[in-house]
């Protein structure tokens, strides 16, 4: 109306909104929280959660259960090493039935996850399970058959058994119980078959498993490197269990018992290290018949060659380095005709020419050095030399050495041949000290060790075995027969010292004593390899050699070393550099391999190192296998091979295969 105020309309007060009307608000204001409804887990999520519950269930209780079995696997395990270290061979059977039926076991767990080989990474562990647990069933097969075979002579090998009654009791001596084991050896042929097949199958297994892959180290415990040692000695057992059939076929004609065998027995000083192992220091002719064994004579390797008229060219190496008797003239002295690496190829020069001065009729020859006689000593114990006085392996503080090293270094310390007088027959001119005792002692030695060996109680008996086997798989003990069938059979058990043909990476370091007295008693050598492979397959090696000699000079076996080194490589190997040698040769070609060459001086209580760099000749793809051959005579040299960034280290007993990745 007209006239009225603003403050005299009536106002209209909104009404109090309802709970569920929808509000607009306004610009600028705050949005109110909108209440929403919860939405559903979709179907297929909650059923994949199920699985994996489920799924992880099954494997914890999966695991749980294999763990358990491998648990009591390994105890049964343990209890039959108990059983065979106690020569018990009634406990090694009932315990291997044990260990047979705990593995059944094991292997029956192991289906419940082995579907897991599809899985990336973590089925390889699966499936390296799987071939250690088909392995270790064909080895207790393999077990099971030699125990069937040794049973009847269980005594014979120090084991208590219940079917050794016609062997003898325990107070049979060594030689009695060998006899009675030559006499059983056509009934033994037939079972090396079945052994060999078993262990062939586990071998084929196990080499399914790749150790790289495993890490170094689980807490404080190794792992790679365990599984590739354990893998390692099982291969060289494999091949010996493989391999033996041939040699036991040939034993009767070794042992004499169709005929007696005459055999020349090589002592090759490994302290004065030539190439098959050490210098031809002396000789014996050993006759055995029916398996016993009996030194007929002996004598001095220069008395020898004071009869011998020199025929063959000598090496050049002798004539520049060696000297001696190779200044008035450059031939071969019989001593010094183990040049050549290879056993067999020395051994057909030297039998050949020693012919000419009376050794004829001999069936084979047998090279031993001293590291047999420190063996059998450790068995033995101290022995007595009518005559000579007492031998053992007693450290003694004149060389640091075994005592029976010092007094076979006494005896056979002699600079050159004995002169007679050309005017009065029978007359000594000169006389090097010894020399009428170091052609004696030989032949008593012998003696006595054999004597005392074939005399031993039972429970020597395996610890005989050990130290005659370990000679023979470190290369002290080597065999090289006239006769060309007997011959194929000891190099197929890898006892005649060849240089091994091979397709792949190969290494071998042969040294050469040429007049540094007896200092390769305190010489040692590491060899490092570092191993680069390229994109296109192509690989360079580098080859570090470090001899050690940490005593001091003593004017009688340690004296300056005068080496001569050859590396032996895959044929057609480049040489790109080398350092280190005083004297460098070019590169020639021998037994299918390339040779590096050289000369150095090693002093006492020096170190000297030698390299050599070069290019293989091929190209190599996925694994790289490396074939090392170890020279005969040497002890264990620390080998480190490197590749991709990875490391293996060990000691070179014997020849060895690395399978590297």
């Amino acid at each position: 109306m007209v006239g009225m105020e603003d403050s005299d309309i009536p106002q209209l007060k909104p009404k109090e909104p309802v709970s569920d009307s929808v509000l607009i608000p306004k610009i600028g204001s705050q949005p109110q929280s909108v209440k929403k409804l919860p939405r559903k887990t979709p179907k297929w999520l909650l059923i994949a959660g199920g699985i994996l519950i489920v799924l992880a269930i099954y494997l914890i209780f999966s695991f749980l259960n294999i763990y358990q079995k491998a648990k009591a696997l390994s105890l049964e395990v343990t209890n039959l090493s108990t059983e065979a270290k106690n020569q018990n061979l009634p406990g090694v059977k009932s315990q291997l039935t044990k260990v047979d039926g705990a593995l059944i076991k094991f292997r029956s767990s192991l289906t419940l996850i082995g579907w897991m080989k599809i899985v990336p990474y973590f089925g390889g562990f699966v499936s390296d399970t799987q071939h250690a647990a088909n392995a270790g069933t064909h080895l207790i097969d393999a077990t099971e058959v030699f125990l069937l075979a040794i049973e009847p002579y269980a005594d014979i090998i120090g084991f208590a058994g219940e079917g050794a009654e016609e062997a003898g009791d325990g107070a049979k001596t060594t030689q009695e119980r060998l006899d009675f084991l030559v006499k059983s050896i056509p009934e033994l042929i037939p079972r090396a078959d079945e052994i060999s097949q078993k262990v062939s199958s586990a071998q084929k297994e196990l080499e399914g498993i790749d150790p790289d892959k495993y890490p170094e180290k689980l807490g404080d415990k190794e792992i790679r490197a365990k599984l590739k040692e354990g893998l390692a000695i099982f291969d060289e057992v494999a091949y010996f269990a493989i391999n033996g059939k041939p040699l036991l076929e040939a034993s009767p004609y070794l042992l004499g018992i169709d005929s007696p065998r005459n055999y020349l027995v090589l002592f090759q000083n490994d302290k004065e290290l030539r190439p098959t192992g050490g210098f031809m220091t002396a000789y014996s002719i050993m006759k055995v018949t029916k398996g016993k064994f009996e030194p007929v004579s002996s004598n001095d390797i220069y008395n020898l060659d004071s009869t011998y008229r020199p025929t063959i060219d000598a090496p050049e190496a002798f004539i520049k380095y060696l000297k001696g008797p190779y200044v008035a003239s450059h031939k071969m002295r019989l001593r010094d005709m183990n040049w050549s690496p290879d056993f067999a190829e020395s051994m057909k020069v030297f039998a050949g020419e020693a012919e000419s001065v009376g050794i004829k009729n001999i069936d084979g020859i047998i090279a031993v050095d001293t590291q047999l006689l420190v063996y059998l000593l450790d068995v033995l114990g101290p022995i007595g030399v009518s005559g000579y006085g007492n031998f053992s392996n007693e450290i003694i503080a004149e060389c640091n050495c075994p005592q029976v090293i010092h007094e076979l270094e006494s005896f056979a310390d002699i600079e050159g041949p004995v002169v007679w007088s050309e005017n009065e027959p029978g007359k000594i001119v000169y006389a090097p000290p010894n020399y009428d005792n170091r052609k004696k002692i030989i032949g008593p030695l012998m003696n006595s060790i054999l004597s005392n060996a074939f005399g031993q109680p039972k429970d020597k008996l395996p610890a005989l075995f050990e130290a005659a086997f370990k000679s023979l798989r470190e290369k002290h003990v080597l065999f090289f027969l006239i006769d060309a069938e007997k011959q194929a059979v000891v190099e197929s058990f890898e006892i005649a010292g060849r240089i091994s043909d091979y397709d792949g990476d190969y290494l071998h370091i042969n040294d050469a004593n040429l007049g540094g007295r007896k200092s390769n008693l305190y010489v040692t050598q590491e060899v490092s390899q570092e191993i680069l492979v390229a994109k296109d397959g192509s690989v360079e090696k580098t080859l570090t050699i470090t001899y050690k000699n940490p005593a001091p000079y003593d004017g009688w076996l340690n004296s300056v070393l005068p080496n001569y080194v050859r590396v032996y490589v895959p044929k057609g190997s480049e040489l790109t550099s080398s350092e280190g040698l005083e004297e460098k040769f070019d590169p020639y070609e021998e037994f299918g391999k390339s040779v590096f060459a050289g000369y150095f001086q090693l002093r006492p209580q020096g170190v000297a190192k030698v390299t050599f760099r070069y290019k293989l000749p091929f190209k190599v793809k996925g694994g790289y296998l490396l074939l090392i051959q170890k020279q005969p005579g040497t002890g264990s040299p620390l080998y480190t091979v490197s590749i991709d960034k990875t490391e293996e280290e060990f000691y070179l007993t014997t020849d060895r295969l690395l399978k590297l990745r």
